[in-house]
């Protein structure tokens, strides 16, 4: 293995999201979300019902920072934030159905636009991709792992 690959492998990475992120930016007629509100969204999403201590954990965030992207959220009615009734001092995220539509039409339209790009590689290019997945969501649970530890 090359000694540059790691750097090459987190450049592509880097510049792959970037792209997909400014091409959806495109055409949008609501104010942008930033990642981490994405990333709180898509958790909630996944985990409904979690709480600010356990998202924080689960983005790799202070809990000071998840509260203050809560209360973003919920002033710009994306996120409802109910009290947790096994203990009344914690909250529990809940999405709205403002949130839910938003996060389909990203994620839609997210798998368009990718699609529309892959679709234009040659099948062994298309093939290498698919194949390389495996690896990629590995290095994903790895890279996690580290930062639980941290």
């Amino acid at each position: 293995m090359e000694s540059d690959f790691p750097e090459e492998l987190a450049d592509t990475l880097v510049r792959i999201q970037r792209l997909v992120r400014r091409r959806l930016r495109g055409g949008l007629t609501l104010p942008r979300l930033r990642g981490a509100e994405v990333e709180l969204l898509r958790l909630v999403e996944a985990r409904p019902g979690i709480g600010i201590s356990e998202a924080a954990r689960a983005l790799h965030l202070a809990g000071n920072s998840v509260s203050t992207l809560v209360n973003h959220l919920v002033r710009d009615g994306y996120l409802i934030r109910e009290t947790d009734p096994a203990d009344r001092r914690a909250a529990r995220l809940l999405l709205t159905e403002a949130a839910e539509q938003r996060l389909g039409d990203w994620q839609r339209r997210r798998a368009e636009l990718v699609g529309r790009h892959v679709a234009r590689l040659d099948e062994a290019d298309r093939e290498a991709l698919h194949a390389a997945l495996p690896a990629l969501r590995k290095l994903a649970v790895t890279l996690h792992e580290e930062a639980e530890e941290t």
